[in-house]
Order: structure tokens, then C-alpha cells, then sequence
């Protein structure tokens, strides 16, 4: 065999390679799908902005709800500030704004709104169960997500017998 001949050979069966791996290599993504964004199960990420005291953003662009919570409305475009919602708001702003929090999913992905329902840690601080904790928010339950609603209630129990924040007659009659 010629060397000529044997050179068109190698060519022909190095592009038969190089199409065979093309063609059976995955097509690559232009853009990241959500669960890349914020996995499914925990994921530590920045927070933007605050917009009330059960619900924030992240540096890119999505919105998180706290489930198993919620706080007295500040923003709600048919209601108006409800009792204790301006102090409600400010302590999510000074407890997440700026920070690296980790979140958590329960069963649902998103709310109506298209918001992601995810458990929010700082540290070791469980920020749902803390608003509940000291009278910020209510205990909220919405099935399936329910995985701490007992630790919620019993929360909420205490703040009530305790009355503070929203529970304290004096300051939410």
C-alpha cells in the first residue's frame, strides 16, 4: 500500500472518529436550568433584597417564600400594613440582606406566584422557626410542605404565652 493511500485512509477514519464523537456526545446548554441555579434539596446562595418579612430575593433574580411561616403583610398590593409587619420585615432585612444563606426544600418547588419555598438557614440560625420564635411571624401550614410544622406550632405556643411581637395585646391589639 502506497503512502498516499494509506494517509487518505488514516484521514477518512480520523473524521469517521471525530463525527461518531460528535454525534454521540450530549448537546450543550446554553443556559442553566433553575434546579442548576438552586438544587432541589439545600443550596447556600446570596441574598439581594428583602422585600417583607416572609419573602427576599437572590442575587439572580429569583424570589424565595419561608415556608411554614408567615408575617404580618407590608407590601400586599389589596391590604394594608398589618400590625407588626413594618418590625417583621426589619428583622428579615437585618437577619438575611446581604448574607450567604443555605436553603431548603420540602415537597413543592414553587408557590402560585413562582416563588421557591425553601426553609432558610444563616449559619446555624433556622430563620423560619426564629420569626416564629420571638412573635414575627405566625406558624403557617401548607401541605405537603409541612416537615417542621409541629417545631413551628410549638414555637408559636411559646411566643403566644410569652406575647411577644405580633402576640403582645399592647402592641397588636
Amino acid at each position: 500500500m502506497s503512502k498516499r493511500r494509506l494517509s487518505k485512509y488514516i484521514g477518512l477514519i480520523f473524521l469517521w472518529i471525530v463525527f461518531i464523537s460528535n454525534y454521540l456526545s450530549p448537546p450543550t446548554q446554553i443556559a442553566p436550568p433553575l434546579s442548576t441555579l438552586v438544587p432541589d434539596t439545600t443550596a447556600e446562595v446570596k441574598v439581594k433584597k428583602v422585600v417583607d418579612g416572609d419573602t427576599f430575593t437572590l442575587e439572580n433574580g429569583q424570589a424565595i417564600r419561608m415556608i411554614g411561616m408567615d408575617t404580618p403583610e407590608t407590601v400586599h398590593p389589596s391590604k394594608p400594613v398589618q400590625c407588626f409587619g413594618r418590625e417583621a420585615s426589619q428583622k428579615t432585612k437585618e437577619l438575611l440582606e446581604g448574607k450567604v444563606v443555605k436553603l431548603e426544600k420540602d415537597i413543592s418547588e414553587t408557590d402560585r406566584y413562582n416563588r421557591l419555598l425553601r426553609y432558610v438557614y444563616v449559619g446555624d440560625l433556622f430563620v423560619n422557626e426564629y420569626l416564629v420564635s420571638e412573635g414575627y411571624a405566625k406558624s403557617s401550614s401548607y401541605p405537603p410542605d409541612i416537615k417542621y410544622q409541629d417545631k413551628f406550632a410549638e414555637s408559636e405556643k411559646i411566643a403566644r404565652e410569652q406575647n411577644k411581637g405580633l402576640w403582645n395585646k399592647e402592641v397588636c391589639p
